[in-house]
Order: structure tokens, then C-alpha cells, then sequence
């Protein structure tokens, strides 16, 4: 099994951290020690967090328990749309490092875009850019933004993101959102690269696992369902973060190195996508959406 021989990818700012990486998006805090110690110990080297997650705390404390070097180690975090403006957007950065104990992270990321508030996430953005030019974010980016979100920031922004973090998976390819990243250099980060929500819905009916498509790959290549889907995501140029609290799965979604798919097979996976989205709509999320609050203090 691969541990550390990642394959890993340049942002646009000559940055580089792996492709695969290790989420922790609904993992609880008493959980997240034992996940991201495991992770670590397996190989995984890129960990990504949010403020909004409520388990910033344990990453850092798993990251010190881990022995492993600090400069081994790429964190990527996120602010949450509470703290966007100029002045909330500076505490939330800092509290998110005070939280990790660390001095820098790798990445860091606007959670979720406000469109009905742009200017606040406009002021949150040009924070971001601050604590890049103050080496704090070795490289800032977005998450969930759409091609016409990310043209309304670069009107007002200097640096061009270098992440975009979206829901994309077989059954829902984002192509616009890809295609408008590529424009720009942007790497396309996956979340939910296995599915998301749609594995869990009545009788398993939008499970991509059990795809005749992908389990016919699987057989072929003597990988298990989500392992396609994850070497997916990396023969297409993606980053991808699975993220699991069992250890066996945990090892599992990073043993995806010793193999690529051909051309065809990586354009039939593609071709499974529906167009629906498993999270929420981003064009349709307020701070009164969605009024949840990071606690700063």
C-alpha cells in the first residue's frame, strides 16, 4: 500500500500539496483525534478543516500527536460566511490558527459564497489575501463558488484563487464550475468525491458505488467501488478529500496509487453524472439560511 509516495499537484502560485487528502466534514470532535491520528499514520498528509466543522482543536491536536514534521503536514481550513467583512473575517483567521495551534496553514479557503452579501465576501477575500502576502496562508482559495461567483470576486480581487472546493462526484460532475477553474488555474478540490448524500437514499437506488459502471472497473483493476471513483478524481486532475472514522476504510480510500484508468473508462464514469447536486444550493445561501455562528472567543 502507498503511504507517503503521494502524487502531488502545483497551484497556481507554484505552491504544492498532495492530491489526495483526508476530510473531516461531520466528523465529531471525539472522534476526530482517532481519525486524523489513523490518517496520518496511514499517509495521509493533507488534512482539510473549517472553522465551521467544530474540530479545528482536534486536527491540530492529532497533527502534534503524529510526531510528524509540521512542514510534512498541509492544513487547509475554512472561514465560515459568519465571519466574513473586513474586521470578523481577521478574527476568524486567527481563531482558526489559535484553534489549530499552528503558525500558518497550507490553504485557506472562503467557506461558502454570500451572493446576496457579495461585498462581504469580497471584504473576506481581500483578508485572505493579507495573510498570504504575510506568509500566515501559503495559498488562499474558495469553496462552492460558481463560475459567475468566482468572476464577481476576480472584478475586485488581486490574487486568483488557487483552490476551488466543490461537491463533485460521478453523479455530479460540476463541469461549468470545472471548466471556469481551468480557465483560471484553479485546482477543483472534491468534496463528497464518493457521493455524498446521494449513497444514502431509499434502498441505496443513487449509491455511485454500485454503479454497473464503476463495480465493472473494480473487478477489472481488483479495486474496491470508491477506489475508481477516488483514482477518478486524480487521473482527471482533481484533489479529492474521503473522509471516514473507521481505519480499515481510512487506509482503504488512500491504497489508490497502484493503478490509473484508461481514457474511455474515465470518460464512461464521467458520463454517469445527473446534474443534481447532493448539498445545498450555493447561490441560495445568507448568513439568515444559514444561521449558524462560529464561536471566536
Amino acid at each position: 500500500m502507498a503511504t507517503t509516495a503521494h502524487t502531488l499537484v502545483t497551484l497556481n502560485n507554484g505552491v504544492q500539496i498532495p492530491a489526495l487528502g483526508f476530510g473531516v466534514f461531520q466528523t465529531a470532535p471525539e472522534d476526530t483525534i482517532a481519525a486524523v491520528t489513523t490518517a496520518i499514520s496511514d499517509g495521509y498528509r493533507l488534512i482539510d478543516t473549517a472553522a465551521a466543522y467544530g474540530n479545528e482543536r482536534e486536527v491540530g491536536e492529532a497533527i502534534r500527536r503524529s510526531g510528524i514534521g509540521r512542514s510534512e503536514i498541509y492544513v487547509e481550513t475554512k472561514l465560515w460566511i459568519s465571519d466574513y467583512g473586513p474586521d470578523k473575517a481577521q478574527v476568524g483567521f486567527d481563531s482558526s490558527l489559535r484553534r489549530l495551534g499552528v503558525d500558518y496553514v497550507d490553504v485557506y479557503l472562503l467557506h461558502q459564497p454570500t451572493p446576496a452579501d457579495f461585498e462581504d465576501t469580497i471584504a473576506a477575500y481581500q483578508v485572505a489575501e493579507k495573510m498570504l502576502q504575510a506568509g500566515r496562508a501559503r495559498a488562499i482559495g474558495i469553496s462552492n463558488f460558481s463560475p459567475d461567483h468566482i468572476r464577481r470576486l476576480m472584478d475586485h480581487a488581486t490574487v486568483v484563487p488557487a483552490v476551488n472546493q466543490v461537491e463533485l462526484h460521478p453523479y455530479f460532475t460540476n463541469a461549468t464550475v470545472q471548466a471556469a477553474d481551468k480557465t483560471l488555474g484553479i485546482l477543483t478540490q472534491a468534496w463528497s468525491p464518493i457521493g455524498g448524500i446521494h449513497r444514502y437514499r431509499p434502498a441505496g437506488a443513487d449509491d455511485v458505488l454500485k454503479s454497473p459502471v464503476i463495480t465493472a472497473l473494480a473487478a477489472k483493476y481488483r479495486k474496491t467501488p470508491a477506489q475508481v471513483v477516488l483514482r477518478w478524481h486524480l487521473d482527471e486532475g482533481r484533489s479529492a478529500l474521503p473522509k471516514s472514522v473507521t481505519p480499515s476504510r481510512i487506509a482503504e480510500n488512500l491504497d489508490v496509487f497502484d493503478f490509473t484508468l484508461q481514457p474511455g473508462e474515465l470518460a464512461a464514469i464521467g458520463a454517469l453524472d445527473t446534474g443534481l447536486r447532493g448539498g445545498p444550493d450555493p447561490e441560495l445561501l445568507t448568513t439568515r439560511s444559514f444561521p449558524k455562528k462560529v464561536d471566536n472567543s
